[in-house]
């Protein structure tokens, strides 16, 4: 199994984010390369919770300008992770 901590990055807190947790949902920032597999067994690993559903999406880099030059901001995946029913990630 790869390093649990290096698949999953960090947690995105977003507004969407904090209003997804009311229905046990928690969005990640992951490893493009790791698959749902991986990300269930990360996030189970670091967080000690169970594991529902796990949906993942590979979000576009944005277009950025800096004074003349123009230039891409990298692309990264995403992972939105539903936890089972009484299982709880405190994130304070």
């Amino acid at each position: 199994m790869q390093n649990p901590f290096r698949i999953i990055k960090y947690v995105l807190r977003t507004e969407k984010g904090t209003e997804l947790e009311t229905k046990n949902k928690f969005i990640f920032c992951v490893d493009k390369k790791a698959n749902k597999i991986q990300i269930k067994d990360a996030i189970e690993f670091i967080y000690r919770v169970k594991v529902q559903n796990i949906n993942s999406a590979i979000m576009p880099g944005k277009k950025r300008r800096v004074r003349y030059k123009t230039g891409k901001t990298p692309q990264w995946k995403k992972a939105v992770v539903t936890l089972q029913k009484g299982q709880k990630i405190n994130l304070a």
